[in-house]
């Protein structure tokens, strides 16, 4: 039989588009099913200005099939040279929602991140003043910290001091991975919110290392231990307003996974939905699935929540391809190793 759930169409607050042919290949996986998405701005070179962020925009608009409404959240990429007058001016025009702290060398396309936070309070004094949101890669990147525990260090080392000093800053934790990064969130005040990805709600550190070492489940942060996979879904099933949907998803052809070093990022856009529906199932939360996916996002952005609706299907399990085709190679679609059975009708 048949079970159908409707919903506000949803949105995606931390994605990964790129550029050129992987861009025209890989935003419509998204706005099949999303209305907007907060924009990585990650690229070579980084989208570091406002006028950078303009110009991603536009390409990004021109890469969208003429059938499909979608709107890009755009961000700045934090740099120790950033201007606080140009994130201010771009925040005001509505361009930007939010600037994106990479900590150097944390992930992909990262190296002009921050290494000296004291080079940015100025920029997140004018931030926090403003109202606009930061969006942490809660990571810290010394070598000498287990790659298990960076997030757990960077709250207690950069975040938690970085909010003392900064009092109205409002931050969003992306893509946490551990149960004391909700808890931070669940501690703290309403300043703080947290996406969550569908793939960390799906795999622990053992889908990717046992049995041999499975490249297209590698991402970071990396997936931890199945007590904290478990508590993130508790998280994300919780109804608490201040957990949203992130998908993190990051596209790499396969010879860049599959290689001697391979990229980080899972590629879930094309079945997301799928993804979490069928989590929330699981937990008999799916009367939870609206807030977690189309409402506390908007909420914690300012933003309305979406008036178009969408209806999931659950019925026979539903197949979606092992691969998207971009110009720079095949790019593998995420599979969660069970059988998917709800679907966007």
């Amino acid at each position: 039989m048949t079970q159908t759930l409707t919903l506000r169409r949803p949105d995606d607050w931390h994605l990964h588009l790129r550029d050129g042919e992987m861009l025209k290949a890989v935003l419509p996986e998204t706005a099949r099913h999303f209305a907007r998405a907060i924009i990585m701005p990650n690229l070579v070179p980084p989208v570091v200005t406002g006028a950078q962020a303009a110009a991603y925009r536009d390409r990004i608009l021109a890469a969208l099939p003429e059938d499909m409404r979608f709107e890009p959240l755009m961000t700045l990429y934090l740099t120790e040279d950033t201007d606080p007058a140009d994130v201010a001016a771009a925040a005001a025009s509505g361009l930007i929602k939010a600037v994106k702290l990479y900590p150097a060398g944390a992930t992909t396309n990262s190296a002009s991140g921050v290494r000296d936070f004291d080079k940015v309070r100025g920029v997140l004094e004018k931030m926090a003043e403003i109202g606009l949101t930061l969006c942490v890669h809660g990571e810290v990147t010394d070598p000498e910290v287990d790659i298990f525990d960076r997030e757990t260090v960077f709250i207690d080392r950069v975040l938690d001091p970085l909010r003392r000093v900064t009092p109205g800053l409002r931050v969003v934790m992306e893509h946490i991975t551990t149960s004391g990064a909700a808890d931070y969130v669940r501690g703290s005040d309403t300043d703080l919110g947290a996406t969550i990805t569908a793939h960390h709600l799906i795999i622990n550190r053992n889908h990717i290392l046992v049995g041999g070492i499975k490249p297209h489940y590698y991402c970071l942060p990396v997936a931890k231990r199945e007590s904290h996979r478990v508590a993130l879904v508790g998280a994300a099933t919780s109804g608490d307003a201040r957990f949203f949907l992130g998908t993190d998803s990051a596209p790499h052809t396969d010879p860049n996974k599959e290689s001697a070093c391979g990229c980080a990022g899972c590629f879930t856009a094309t079945n997301t939905m799928s993804l979490v529906a069928e989590v929330f199932d699981h937990e008999g939360a799916l009367d939870k699935l609206e807030g977690f996916c189309s409402l506390n996002g908007p909420a914690f952005y300012r933003l309305p929540a979406n008036e178009e609706r969408i209806t999931l299907e659950k019925g026979a399990p539903v197949s979606y391809p092992a691969h998207i085709v971009s110009g720079e190679g095949p790019v593998t679609v995420f599979d969660p190793g069970f059988p998917l059975h709800w679907r966007v009708a």
